[in-house]
This record gives C-alpha cells, structure tokens and sequence, in this order.
C-alpha cells in the first residue's frame, strides 16, 4: 500500500463522523474546525520561535514611534522597546540563559517528573489507581476526577502535572476513553485555580494586590482578605464538580470516541491497565502507605508546632511561609517515598542505580517540554521586556473605562475583557497586576467593593484559562496526549477545550449573577456594594 494510500485511510478513520456516519452538529463542525485549523500550527518550538521573532518586529516598528504605557500606580510611564536595537540585543544576550533557568514550570515540570517517573515505573500509580479511584462506579468516573482535579489545586501547579496522567489510568482501567480522563483533569485543574474551595497562596496574592490597587480609594472599600472570595469560590466548585463531569461525560468522551481517539495503547499496556491487583502488589501498597503517612507525620511536625521551621516570621502560613514556598518539593517528597518504598518491596528498585534510571527515563520523555521551554521562556520574558504586555493589558483595561459602563452591564464587560486578554497574558497574578489598579478604582467610583471587583475578575480569568497556547503545561498535556493519539498537536488539545470554556464561562457569568442581584457577599465580611 502506497503511503499516499496509508495517509487517506488514516484521515477517513480519524474523521469524526467516519464510525458511525452520522451527521454532525453546528457544535461538533465548529470544534472539528478548530482542530483543524490548531493542527496545521507549527509544532510548539516553531510556534513560539515565530511568536518571538514577531514581538522582536512589532515591539521594534512601535519603540520607533516613541509609544509609552503608563501603569496606574508607577511614577513613569513604561517605554515599548524594541528587541531589534541595541538595547534589545544587548538584553537578549545578557538574559537569554536566565530567562530559560528562570522559567517557573521549568523546575516545576522537572522536579515533578522525577517523582512521577518512579512512581510509573515501579507500577505505584496503576496500582493505586486500581486499588482506590478505580473502584468508583464506571458512570461516576467523569465526576469524581473533576473533583480529584478541582481538590488537587492545593499542590498548586503540580496538580497539572499529576492529576491528568493519572486520571487516564482510571479511565482505562475502568475500560473507558483514557483521553477523556487526561483532557477533562487537565481543563478542570486550570478552571479550579481562581474558584478552589480551599484557601490557598493564590488567595492571599490576589488580596494583596488588590489592596494595593485600591489604596486611591480606600476609604470607599473594605480591605480585602485571602477569604473575601470564599463564598462565591465554594459554590463555582460545586459547579466546576458536575458541570466539568457533564462536560467530560456528555460531550469530550463521546466525541472522542467517534474519532476513534484513545486506543494508542498497546494491547499489553492495555491488558496491565486492566489486571487485577495481586497479594504482593497489596502489600508493598501497605508498605507505601505506611511510608506517605511516616512523611505526612514529619512535615506536619515541621508545620504545626509554634516556632516550626515552616512557619513565617509571625508564626502563620499566609500570605508567604516556609511551607506555602516549598509545596513542590513536599508533592516530590510524598510521591518519590512511598514509590521507593514500593518498588523495593516489589523487587522492582534494587538500588540507588534504580533509582538514578528511572529518574533519567522519566526526564528523557520530558525532552520536548525542556526544548519547547527554552524558546517559550525566551517569548514570554521579551513580551514582557517590551512593554507589549503592559501596552495591551492597560490599554484594553481603558478602553472599558472609556465606554463608560455602568451598573451589571459592566461587570460582564469587565469579565468578558479578563477572559479576552487571559489568552495573551496567560499569568493570572500578572494580568491582575497590570489591571487592578484601572478597575478598582473605576468600579468603587461606581459603588462596588473591590473583593467583588476581584471576584468578578476570577470568573473572567477561570474559564479561558484552558484555551491560551501561552499555557506552559499546554506542552505537557500534548506530550501525554501523544501517547494515545500521535498524530495530535496544538489544535488537538485546544479545540477539545472549548466546550469546557463555553460551559464554564455561562456558569460562572450566571453564579456572579445570582451574587449581584441577591447581593450576597462574594465571602466573610465582603460585601457586593461599597457603604
């Protein structure tokens, strides 16, 4: 069979309507076209070497005309600079290692992939997978992953890492589409990092840049806290629960399954996914367990006790600790322990050497991610460098300003903003940062308090979080989802995205609703209206 021949057949199976030949919906058309149109995106190295070259041109043509941003809250106006002049390059040559060295997920991915890549190969994660989480009812699976994702935003960024991986193994286990489980974890854990029940650094960053977004007007507001948001933040969970379920129950997993996406396991892989647990994998899972509660029980006694290490200097946890600042190394600690632990019951670890090699295969897998990472890094420092992220983040924030809204048909605005620019400035912290100092005191002018500014703020970022390709775990998603389907790029993961973000998006928009006009307090002692 000619490859010309072989590349037909493999579009004619991928096409979605090609098992069963149905007619597809206006929905179903608009997500195919996205894909398609996503996919015939270079790869992410490409990408985002021409998104860097791009900003070099644009920030140079503009530092020409002499345009400047003034930041609300600076004493000077930011200039644009350009990265195809003497300065620029000068910065380029002199940064360009610690913009790549520098870059959060890079330590973030690397050190979690250590620990995860033990885990994997001792059979630690397939084990716990079978003995835990895969014993959920098979039509329950889709809700408790959402929720697992929505509850594991208290490792913060690990959870990205973690949970989707792992919520595929459930998915196969149980005999469903794995894919559905890796995209569904990865789409709720982005939602859930600005509506966690749980009280978080995220919280207490947030609070603290918009207090001091809002000292012109301080007199007007209520200062704002890490728990201001938590009312409003508790029920959107309860929501991202059953509506991320539905999403991945109703729409993803059948889609998929149309496509015929999720059968790239091999038949062994398949045939161990689905085994059932044997006496020795039981009690080296004893063994495991015994060691996480040892670990739990030691970083615990470096928390808890007055004067512990892991406290600040006031003797807490927020808004900065010991303890909030290590939660990485914590996740690695309490996934390498226990996977040590199992392995060495198991036989499978025999040594350090063991050890050494696991952690160098799970790091070789993640190769793609550490090149792709080196030009992203390089991206995302010149946008900023620039002043082009400046430029759009507070020009967009005025031009709302400037329409001179008022009332609820200006907090939709404001959302629908925040969710406009989340796709350009993909760093929650940083985009509030650049835009605080705009709306705060624009929305206690026209009487709102600035925790439901804030609040409304979260909505907006929440729901487009999953659909940025300046996301860096978007990289990572992609390098798992190419073991199940090889063939997948940039257009695969983001396209299967956008049910999640309408979904979300009219959810969160209808929850802040219901806020607003019953004026219930978005948390304890935060009010909708300014007094």
């Amino acid at each position: 069979m000619s490859r010309k021949t072989m590349e037909t057949k493999d579009r004619v199976q991928k096409s979605p309507t090609a098992p069963h030949g149905g007619k597809r919906g206006f929905g179903s058309a608009c997500i195919d076209g996205i894909e398609r149109v996503g996919n015939k995106l270079p790869e992410p190295f490409a990408l985002f070497l021409y998104l860097f070259l791009a900003i070099g041109v644009v920030s140079t043509v503009v530092s020409w005309f002499g345009v400047s941003t003034q930041v609300p809250g600076t004493a000077e106006a930011t200039p644009v600079r350009g990265l195809f002049s003497g300065e620029g390059i000068a910065w380029l040559f002199t940064n360009a290692v610690d913009n790549f060295i520098s870059f959060p997920p890079l330590g973030v991915v690397v050190t979690l992939l250590l620990a995860v890549g033990v885990a994997e190969r001792t059979g630690l994660l397939i084990t716990l997978v079978k003995s835990t989480l895969g014993r959920a009812p098979r039509w329950a699976l889709p809700y408790v992953i959402a929720l697992v994702a929505l509850c594991a935003h208290i490792m913060s960024d690990a959870s990205i890492l973690v949970i989707p991986p792992i919520a595929a193994l459930v998915f196969k286990a149980a005999g469903r589409n794995p894919v559905a489980g890796l995209l569904g974890a990865y789409a709720v854990g982005l939602a859930a990092f600005s509506c966690t029940p749980f009280i978080t650094s995220t919280d207490a960053l947030l609070a603290g840049i918009t207090n001091a977004a809002a000292a012109p007007v301080a007199h007007q507001v209520l200062t704002v806290t890490p728990v201001s948001n938590l009312a409003l933040n508790m029920v959107l969970s309860v929501v991202l629960t059953i509506a991320g379920g539905l999403v991945i129950d109703r729409i993803l997993e059948p889609r998929l399954n149309r496509m015929g996406v999720g059968t790239g396991k091999s038949a062994e892989q398949e045939q161990g996914a689905a085994a059932a647990v044997t006496a020795e994998e039981h009690a080296a899972l004893r063994w495991a367990g015994s060691a996480l509660l040892v670990v739990v029980v030691i970083i615990l006694a470096l928390a808890l006790p007055e004067g512990a290490p892991l406290r600040n200097e006031e003797g807490g946890f927020l808004p900065k600790s010991p303890l909030l600042s290590s939660v990485i190394f914590l996740v690695f600690t309490v996934l390498i322990v226990p996977s040590i632990v199992y392995g060495a019951k198991l036989k499978n670890i025999t040594g350090i050497q063991s050890v050494a090699e696991m952690m160098g295969q799970a790091v070789k897998d993640a190769i793609s991610f550490i090149v792709v990472a080196f030009v992203l890094a390089q991206f995302l420092a010149l946008f900023t460098w620039s002043g082009l992220a400046s430029w759009v983040a507070v020009n967009g924030a005025q031009g709302l300003e400037r329409a001179n809204f008022t009332g609820f048909g200006a907090v939709l605005a404001f959302v629908l903003v925040v969710s406009l620019l989340n796709l350009v400035v993909a760093s929650g912290s940083s985009l509030w940062t650049l835009i605080a100092a705009v709306f705060i005191p624009m929305f206690a002018l026209i009487g709102y308090e600035a925790g439901f500014t804030q609040a409304a703020f979260r909505v907006g970022d929440s729901a487009t979080q999953v659909l940025t390709p300046l996301n860096p775990y978007l990289v990572i998603i992609l390098s798992y989802l190419r073991k199940y389907e090889p063939d997948a790029g940039i257009g695969s993961v983001i396209g299967r995205m956008l049910p999640f973000t309408v979904v979300f998006w009219i959810l969160w928009v209808a929850v802040l609703t219901v806020f607003f006009f019953t004026g219930t307090g978005t948390g304890p002692g935060m009010d909708i209206f300014a007094h």
